[in-house]
């Protein structure tokens, strides 16, 4: 979390698919005198990226080991199907795994859906990265799920993908050392969470602003010309007063 000639820095890390560019907005907004930098790493090695001390915190897709982990998740992302622009998915507005039932489905080895069945056929191979497995698809091997964000980030002008309404579906979670729970770590909690920065649970929140002399005149009760305070005057139609 430190830096010898830079004083604190806060290094976050992701996973591919994750776009963290408007929490750091925020944060440089915030704290502008904590760089943050950020760290890249496959989904299966961030749990061991962060126990090991590789980054104050990530972005990470459940499920995680979360021994040693707190985790807060975050959002679900939608799992779509990728196939060549001339497959007759394309032709659909969303399918589900029945309809893919008769084609080659790959299942690369840094797969993050968690499956009870994988729909499909069993591919020819199990590419080792899900990159490899989009250059098989688009060599017509096959049809390849991911959650939308992984479609996005290997789009390709000759695939297209449709939402598969029935597939598990990924998390996104947000996770730190348990045991490494920093201030820094707190303020970048804060902001995913979406406190504003007046927020009272917000370590960085403002003091409140003085009352001007005017406003505390004000709540002042009133005083007599000896500086003591005023007694209220009784009713003259209180008890015991006789009209004239």
């Amino acid at each position: 979390m430190t830096d010898g000639e830079t004083g604190k820095v806060f290094r976050l890390a992701y996973v591919p698919g994750v776009t963290p560019a408007k929490w750091v907005n925020v944060w440089t907004e915030r704290l502008p005198d904590v760089p943050i930098t950020l760290v890249q790493a496959p989904a299966a090695e961030m749990a061991a990226l962060l126990r090991d001390g590789g980054a104050d915190a990530g972005f990470v897709r459940l499920p995680v080991d979360r021994d040693g982990l707190s985790v807060i998740p975050l959002y679900v992302e939608t799992t779509v199907v990728v196939v060549p622009k001339d497959h007759a998915v394309a032709a659909a507005d969303e399918v589900t795994t029945a309809d893919l039932a008769d084609d080659e489905v790959f299942h690369p080895l840094d797969d993050t859906i968690e499956w009870t069945t994988r729909p499909g056929q069993p591919a020819f191979t199990r590419p080792a990265t899900t990159g490899d497995a989009i250059q098989l698809v688009a060599s017509g091997a096959g049809l390849l799920l991911v959650p939308q964000s992984l479609a996005r980030l290997h789009h390709r002008r000759d695939l297209t993908y449709r939402p598969v309404t029935d597939a598990p579906q990924s998390q996104v979670a947000l996770a730190w050392p348990a045991e490494a729970t920093t201030d820094l770590v707190e303020d970048f909690i804060g902001i995913v969470r979406g406190r504003t920065v007046n927020s009272s649970r917000g370590r960085n929140a403002p003091a409140p602003r003085a009352e001007k002399p005017a406003q505390r005149q004000a709540r002042k009760p009133a005083q007599n010309g000896s500086g003591r305070r005023a007694a209220a005057r009784p009713s003259r139609r209180g008890k015991g007063h006789r009209p004239r």
